[in-house]
């Protein structure tokens, strides 16, 4: 039998290194199709060349880190028994699912995989004794690849597996003798055409114009004010709602360089008011996504706010950050489907608020 996949193992370690990419960017439940072409290094008890040949896969994205794919593949090889007059071919049907493990939703996507399904192998060398002997049994595979999107409806995945499953294929003399498991790795390159919801690009909201100034009237004169009462001091609270398109992109949970800028005058605004007792962030999504995908994403934007805040010098101790996911919306929209015009319409939804408590003392000077 062929020896250990060595290099699989190694090369491992190329998958587990991007392990810090966000998985979060591009996930929206897509199905997708993964034809493509393979090549096949058999094992050496078949005495086989090596092998080309096809698959197609059909793929889910289940979660933000796994993908289920089926597959039907097909390789065929020329014998190389090495036995004059010998001639023949070895020819291998799979069908299998697999699960994928994505390390990452960015554009370049590594992932490892396992699978189990089915396969049937043919060998039907002349002048050797072994005429059409097919066997068909249960199949496994392990492996590691990566997919690469150049956009929503369009990539390529590549992937290497080494493969179990069992033939009937010895004769006689004990020249081939491949009755038992055998070994094959396969390296496989395919297209992904995606047919998914797209992930849309939404355009920056166009700041609304400053009202015209309008000139002050002359003051008429005042009458003598009578005394005034004794204040009331009531501790009034503050509220500031940044739209989350400000701060992050799209789906994401990284500050952009404008949301600095914002967040820049809060901050000073809180170490301005001594009066403030706590700052609670708060983050919101739409409802576009699972509830526990916009759940985490609003903790982590709200955290986001909330650390850039105290890097900006606002006391630690004042603030606490809190996700409400896609739980308080401010505006209901029509349809389910994803387009532009219903990323537009939830627009407003996507916010994160920033709570300032006992800023003012109502009445007091």
């Amino acid at each position: 039998m062929k020896k250990s996949f060595l290099g699989l193992a190694i090369a491992s370690a190329f998958v587990f290194a991007s392990q810090a990419a966000q998985a979060e960017d591009m996930y929206r439940g897509a199905w997708y199709v993964v034809p493509g072409a393979s090549y096949m290094h058999t094992d050496s008890d078949l005495d086989a060349d090596n092998a080309r040949g096809g698959f197609l896969s059909i793929g889910k994205e289940l979660s933000e880190h796994w993908d289920i794919q089926g597959r039907l593949g097909y390789n065929r090889a020329d014998e190389d028994t090495g036995i004059p007059g010998a001639s023949g071919k070895y020819k291998q049907t799979t069908l299998g699912l697999d699960a994928l493990y994505m390390f990452s939703r960015e554009k370049f996507r590594p992932f490892l995989l396992a699978g189990i399904g089915a396969a049937r192998n043919n060998v039907d060398y002349s002048n050797v004794g072994l005429t059409d002997k097919s066997n068909t049994s249960w199949m496994a595979n392990v492996g590691l690849g990566a997919q690469y999107l150049f956009n929503d409806k369009f990539g390529v995945q590549a992937d290497v597996r080494h493969q179990w499953s069992r033939a009937d294929a010895r004769n006689a003399a004990g020249t081939v003798d491949a009755d038992g498991t055998i070994n094959n790795t396969l390296v496989n390159l395919g297209g992904i055409f995606r047919f998914g919801a797209p992930a849309p690009v939404v355009e920056e909201p166009t700041p609304e114009p400053a009202p015209a100034p309008v000139a002050a009237a002359e003051p008429a004169p005042a009458p003598a004010p009578a005394p005034a009462p004794a204040p009331v001091c009531k501790p009034v609270n503050e509220t500031v709602t940044v739209s989350a398109e400000e701060l992050f992109g799209f789906d994401k949970a990284n500050l952009k360089e404008k949301g600095r800028v914002t967040l820049d005058a809060v901050a000073a605004k809180i170490k301005e008011n001594p009066e403030i007792k706590a700052v609670i962030v708060t983050g919101h999504t739409d409802r576009i996504g699972s509830e526990a995908y916009n759940q985490k994403l609003s903790e982590r934007r709200a955290k986001q706010v909330a650390d850039y805040l105290v890097a900006q010098g606002v006391d630690s101790s004042l603030i606490t950050a809190e996700g409400k996911g896609k739980s308080e919306p401010v505006v209901q929209c029509e349809g389910k489907k994803v387009s532009k015009k219903l990323i537009s319409c939830l627009q407003p939804n996507r916010r994160v608020e920033i709570r300032a408590e006992g800023t003012k003392q109502e009445g007091c000077q």
